[in-house]
């Protein structure tokens, strides 16, 4: 008997709808999506993740409650001479491999953990399922998205953010940074402008002219409020991170784009 979903007991593939502009019509597609856990358990992608508060808490299987947590610890890095390799603390990973397979093919030793936990804490927190988005395009460099999804928090009753709000948002899941750090540890410089241009108390004189173009109003942002001095987890501000950084990014540390702060 083929292997079916532990949760809807349904045969572990999804079904596509596919558009044919030659003939107008919809057909479906069935391809494969199997999520094969440690235990020997097999799960629709989606139907773990519905149980993602339970498994980020419990760390077990949800069919068959083996634990499945696995522990790495890894040595100090190669190279390092034997005095400074001793004194080094080791590095301990925590992850849940599995193996899922879609229709882009099989993918081995996939740690879920990471993923269990954003569904886990968004399930709780679903006002930051936006910000987080924002945070993916900014990432990217989708400066579209970003204008976008502005634009639709602000118009969407059933939104529970505004723009202002999400500008400032800082992820707790990942060091408690804000946008703009995002933007400056990928180097997105297109997001990097766009942030400053709608969060920071900059004059706008300074600003490259297509951010005057993206359809956003600029409004006034008070000091407490302005990105450029929103620390995160570890409390760095965007200018202590510019400082680690080579051109052109080093060259943006000057008092008329990012103030000390004493």
């Amino acid at each position: 008997m083929a292997d079916v979903c532990k949760v809807c007991e349904d045969p572990l593939v999804l079904s596509l709808d596919l558009a044919d502009s030659d003939h107008e019509e919809t057909t479906q597609e069935t391809v494969p999506d199997d999520l094969l856990l440690s235990c020997g358990c097999h799960f629709h992608w989606q139907c773990l993740l519905d149980q993602a508060s339970e498994v980020a808490t419990d760390l077990k299987c949800p069919s068959c409650a083996t634990y499945l947590l696995v522990t790495s610890t890894s040595a100090p890095p190669a190279g390092a001479s034997s005095s400074s390799s001793s004194s080094a603390p080791s590095q301990t990973t925590n992850s849940i491999p599995t193996r899922y397979t879609n229709e882009g093919g099989a993918e081995d030793n996939l740690d879920i953990l990471p993923t269990l936990i954003e569904e886990s804490y968004l399930a709780v927190h679903p006002e930051a399922r936006p910000a987080r988005a924002m945070h993916t395009m900014i990432s990217e460099g989708d400066v579209n998205g970003i204008v976008e999804l502005l634009m639709d928090v602000d118009s969407d009753a059933d939104v529970d953010t505004d723009a202002k709000q999400l500008l400032r948002w800082t992820d707790p899941l990942n060091g408690g940074k804000s946008a703009l750090h995002v933007a400056i540890e990928a180097r997105q410089e297109e997001p990097f402008w766009l942030l400053l241009w709608l969060g920071s108390g900059m004059k706008g004189d300074f600003f490259p002219e297509e951010m005057r173009q993206v359809g956003l109003p600029r409004t006034e942002v008070a000091e407490e409020e302005d990105l450029r001095f929103i620390a995160d987890g570890e409390g760095r501000r965007p200018r202590d991170l510019l400082e680690g950084m080579g051109p052109p990014w080093s060259l943006y540390v000057e008092d008329w784009l990012f103030p000390s702060v004493t």
